[in-house]
């Protein structure tokens, strides 16, 4: 673990972003990790988070739905709404 704390986040893939935050959450769950450790990684996990989620909206900006004319045939695309 403590070699990934020295990788910058904004470099990480999601894939790796979130498996590194999914072991933060374990090692925290598991509580028996020392309380200055545990505020370290639980900043580094807040700091995957943000990573995550900025990955996923830029992958939803990309997403496009097709859509269809009266008789079903696809027509085009466009942007998808995911509100």
């Amino acid at each position: 673990m403590a070699e990934n704390t020295q990788i910058d986040v904004t470099r990480l893939t999601f894939e790796r972003a979130i498996e590194e935050l999914e072991t933060i959450v374990k090692r925290l769950e598991e509580g028996k990790v020392p309380l200055e450790e545990s505020v370290a990684i639980y900043e580094r996990g807040e700091a995957l988070k943000r990573r995550c989620e900025e990955l996923l909206r830029q992958a939803e900006a990309r997403v496009d739905k097709i859509t269809t004319d009266a008789s079903g045939q696809a027509n085009g695309t466009a942007p998808l709404d995911v509100q």
